[in-house]
């Protein structure tokens, strides 16, 4: 692929905007049908949409079903359409509206929560509604989360659908507990790049043509990876008022250099990537209320929107972007991408000033985050390989929380510093002599990133481990293999204060499964070890047991909640493998796999993902 930015500038006609009715209306009863707020989110779209043409740059104008009985906001779409070559598209977002509340008779907005049966109903109201009033079907939608059964209703009942805003990346727990806790849109663990959604799980990319649900699906937001996982997402995105609302700018002089360099680390993703990278910037009228918002005027909100556009447009002009409407993106990414091509990001805290590095994998088989400031452990991993079908909304079992449920999450499940009793979930290992012990998780690192064919090589910087009369230098490799559920990780040993010493590498998973902090019912999982040609079995109880094979090749864990086989496993012959069962106040299992190694030797090891049927 040659080297292409690809930039969507995606807006929407929202004529009740979120929070909006209760700024303009302040004091007064509700009323969604006020002509000021009706008024002013018309004229907020206008000055959107002129910002985006003034530089040189085309939009997705996706209507909303209170836009479509608006007779300007539908001329303004055709009008720029003519004009600009803006595609008119259809947003499920915008749903509330007098005609909806009195035909619905309920205040919910978000699509994915309806049953299926009013999510149908809905569908074909609002897709009927845009070909009466445009003569054509819309070739894009979207809203915060689009589940699959929802998806693939519309992929079959409308086919020129090609593209859609299908989840908001990381919006989960971590932005609920930061909406006073009553922001449920839960929906952690999917991709934060496009991918092509499979017709089981919205969040689990396609890994062939059979599960291909017919769509190319797109963030609402590009977050920032780093400071958004480790925080609220809705303060770091490329959506300028995320910035103003982060309070991520000079209060003084109003400038916002966060915003720009959070749009070059997109950029820079295009090598690892083939030369591909994407950013989207989707501004619903709400954020730029007269009133101000998040603590800033209306002229900071005005001038952030404005030199956000002036920013693509320079990059435009110097021949560093294409800015692509979302059909055409979707296009252009069935044109250049394989089902099996992964999604990487290499990035740096660009935020804070700290020396932190992280990585993200993601593939139709797992998303993966490897962090460099622990080591090179994996805290986060999300086993896609499972394809797990999730139902959403109302008469399923999961009416708001549309996560895709994670094995390790240091967030939700502690990670390596936790507390002083019970384990949390990370994939780490330990290096051991003469009674003492060192995690890796404490070895602070930094990486860089190779392609070998189909290889993705994570290549850390070697560590020294200092034990009381001998220091080890190790050197940690990962390796994520395209069209495999493996991940391969090496531990070389290259050198030590005394040539002749041996230690011993403890290669460890500490995991379990769950969408929250909360922890899942164990029951029901069953661990095993084999190798040596014996086994052993434990089918979790919380009775805290352990079972270990000398000469052992793999340590597994099968968990029905979720349809997932997860193996830790190595080739060595002289290896140890062990599996562990937690307790009641540590819900965990580990799986691991210990090896004696001298100097200049390596220990191999693979942690693999599948379906459990």
């Amino acid at each position: 692929m040659n080297q292409t930015f690809a930039v969507n500038i995606i807006h929407r006609p929202e004529m009740v905007p979120e929070y909006a009715e209760k700024v303009t209306g302040q004091g007064k009863a509700e009323d969604i049908g006020r002509k000021a707020l009706l008024t002013e989110s018309l004229d907020i779209f206008k000055f959107q949409q002129e910002t985006a043409h003034k530089n040189g740059l085309k939009t997705t104008i996706q209507m909303t079903y209170a836009s479509l009985f608006n007779e300007e906001a539908v001329s303004i779409a055709k009008a720029d359409h003519e004009k600009y070559g803006d595609e008119i598209a259809l947003s499920l977002l915008g749903l509330p509206c007098k005609e909806f509340r009195e035909k619905y008779n309920t205040k919910d907005f978000c699509i994915w929560m309806f049953s299926m049966e009013d999510k149908k109903r809905i569908v074909d109201d609002v897709f009927g509604k845009f070909h009466e009033i445009f003569g054509f079907y819309p070739e894009s939608t979207g809203s915060y989360y689009m589940d699959a059964d929802l998806t693939n209703y519309i992929k079959d009942k409308y086919p020129s659908v090609k593209c859609a805003v299908a989840t908001c990346w990381e919006e989960g727990p971590k932005a609920y507990h930061t909406c006073n806790n009553s922001w449920y849109t839960l929906f952690d663990g999917g991709p934060w790049n496009p991918w092509i959604p499979s017709k089981q799980n919205t969040h689990a990319p396609a890994a062939n043509e059979a599960e291909d649900s017919g769509i190319v699906a797109i963030p609402h937001l590009s977050r920032d990876l780093l400071a958004c996982y480790d925080g609220n997402g809705s303060n770091f995105g490329t959506h300028p008022q995320n910035v103003l609302r982060g309070m991520i700018y000079d209060t003084k002089t109003w400038e916002y250099p966060y915003l720009y360099n959070l749009i070059d680390q997109y950029r820079h993703l295009e090598k690892y990537n083939n030369g591909y990278s994407y950013n989207m910037m989707f501004v619903g009228p709400g954020w730029l209320n007269k009133m101000g918002r998040w603590e800033a005027p209306y002229e900071l909100l005005k001038k952030s929107y404005e030199d956000g556009m002036a920013y693509y447009g320079e990059l435009k002009k110097e021949g560093k972007l294409v800015d692509m409407t979302m059909a055409e993106f979707a296009d252009f990414y069935r044109a250049n991408k394989t089902y099996e091509e992964p999604e990487c990001a290499l990035w740096k805290d660009i935020l804070y000033g700290s020396d932190k590095q992280i990585f993200w994998y993601c593939d139709p088989y797992m998303r993966a985050q490897v962090n460099m400031d622990q080591g090179g452990a994996i805290v986060d991993l999300r086993p896609y390989a499972a394809k797990l079908k999730w139902e959403v909304g109302i008469g399923t079992p999961h009416v708001q929380d549309a996560s895709y449920p994670f094995l390790i999450q240091e967030k939700y499940r502690a990670g390596y510093f936790t507390h002083y009793a019970g384990e949390g979930t990370v994939r780490s290992a330990k290096v051991c002599y003469n009674g003492e012990e060192v995690d890796l998780c404490l070895c602070r690192t930094h990486a860089r990133f190779e392609q070998d064919g189909k290889d993705r090589k994570l290549i850390l910087d070697p560590v020294d481990i200092e034990f009381y009369d001998l220091t080890v230098t190790l050197q940690t490799i990962i390796t994520f293999t395209e069209g495999s559920s493996d991940i391969k990780i090496e531990r070389n040993i290259l050198k030590m204060s005394n040539p002749d010493a041996k230690v011993t590498v403890n290669e460890y998973m500490v995991a379990c499964y769950g969408t929250t902090e909360y922890p899942e019912d164990m029951t029901g999982i069953t661990l095993e070890v084999s190798g040596s040609g014996k086994s052993a079995s434990i089918d979790y109880a919380y009775k805290c047991r352990e079972e270990a094979i000398e000469g052992g090749k793999l340590a597994t864990a099968v968990i029905p909640a979720i349809e997932t086989k997860v193996s830790l496993g190595t080739d060595a012959d002289d290896a140890k493998a062990y599996i562990r069962e937690g307790y009641a106040f540590s819900p965990m299992f580990t799986l691991g796999v210990e090896k004696e190694v001298s100097e200049k030797e390596v220990v191999t090891t693979w942690l693999s993902l599948a379906k459990a049927n």
